[in-house]
């Protein structure tokens, strides 16, 4: 199967129900490496026009940061003149970033996958843990693409679950050789720092400023449920290169405009972020940048659709909001996994008409 190809057919007797995967289903089946590719796969059929990918619809809770949302998307197989669905889906989640100081995840609920041809409900996955593993491995293509060769030094802004899965996606792609990270929260990034290291037997060094965290830093990674910039542009390296993660709505960001005004930006899909990248929107409407300021989109520059950066000493900036394309294509690489390996749960949900 190759990762974007129709989906494959479950076992005689078992067509009418719908397998179910847990984030620790998740987790054993889509490991970093393998789903750095997927998105690859993704984002360049995002390119090539074969996604159909709405923007995703978003309902902010009274009184709260916290919201609800729903990301739907297709991708499609075949030439213009015959193209099919390959597959269909949803991710469907609650946002509530103040989960961030509890047990609780910040990103909560499921992707559904549905058949291409009939509609049928094929599974029920974890959104959590797809979300954690999908969103750094799109960083990580990123940081293949952007960063210089010998990038060796790390810097990670936020200790939630998305600054685990960064670590390995950095490891994944560079040399990483040192790793410091930075949390509102001293505790927290100390508390990161010993369980990083211990599981990726690296040393994790936590630090008190975000500044004390990204100087001379090779690679930074902004993972914070921050409103506000919690990184500078005076403090970023030439040859930096950053991933910007953490704000996700037009009012937010983490990077202040003098590090996004000195970066050759890029995203995964302009139109999602001049709707919702406050990181880029903000800077915009202070007249600080025009929209072309965005270079493209990582998908167009692994089709050599647009350009890479000018000069070795440029800093790179890759702005992540998360596509739904992105769920939709490691939940069909999941998907064939679990057969292959027969993991999850099957259950009969419907869809079946009796009267036939």
């Amino acid at each position: 199967m190759t990762y974007l190809s129709a989906l494959p057919e479950p076992m005689p007797g078992s067509a009418n129900r719908t397998l179910i995967l847990s984030d620790l289903d998740v987790t054993r089946l889509l490991p970093m490496a393998a789903c750095i590719d997927v998105m690859e796969h993704a984002l360049r059929a995002l390119a090539a026009g074969d996604a159909v990918l709405p923007l995703r619809t978003v309902l902010r809770l009274p009184g709260s940061s916290d919201a609800f949302a729903l990301m739907p998307s297709l991708l499609t197989t075949g030439t213009d003149h015959a193209k099919r669905t390959s597959a269909l889906g949803a991710k469907v989640i609650t946002v509530f970033p103040g989960n961030d100081l509890t047990p609780l995840d910040s990103h909560i609920g499921v992707v559904l996958l549905f058949d291409g041809q009939q509609g049928r409900l094929r599974a029920i996955m974890d959104a959590s843990s797809i979300t954690a593993i999908r969103t750094a491995a799109v960083s990580g293509l990123a940081t293949r693409l952007l960063a210089r060769p010998d990038a060796t030094d790390l810097a990670i802004l936020g200790s939630g679950a998305q600054a685990m899965t960064h670590l390995d996606a950095m490891r994944c792609v560079r040399n990483v050789q040192r790793v410091r990270v930075w949390s509102r929260t001293p505790s927290r990034a100390a508390r990161f720092a010993a369980r990083a290291s211990a599981r990726f037997q690296c040393p994790v060094e936590p630090c008190f400023t975000a500044r004390e965290a990204v100087t001379d830093a090779h690679i930074v990674c902004t993972v914070t449920s921050a409103r506000e910039p919690v990184l500078e542009g005076e403090w970023i390296a030439p040859g930096t290169h950053i991933n910007a993660v953490g704000a996700s709505f037009s009012t937010t960001r983490e990077l202040d405009t003098a590090a996004v005004r000195r970066a050759v930006v890029y995203v995964d899909r302009v139109e999602s972020a001049l709707a919702e990248a406050g990181d880029l929107l903000i800077p915009i409407v202070e007249g600080a940048i025009e929209r072309d300021h965005i270079r493209g989109e990582i998908g167009a520059l692994l089709r050599g659709d647009v350009a890479g950066p000018d000069a070795a000493d440029d800093v790179t900036l890759f702005k992540s909001l998360g596509l739904a394309v992105e769920d939709l294509a490691a939940a069909q690489y999941l998907y064939a996994r679990a057969l292959a390996t027969e993991t999850g749960t099957s259950v009969f949900i419907g869809g079946v008409r009796h009267d036939m």
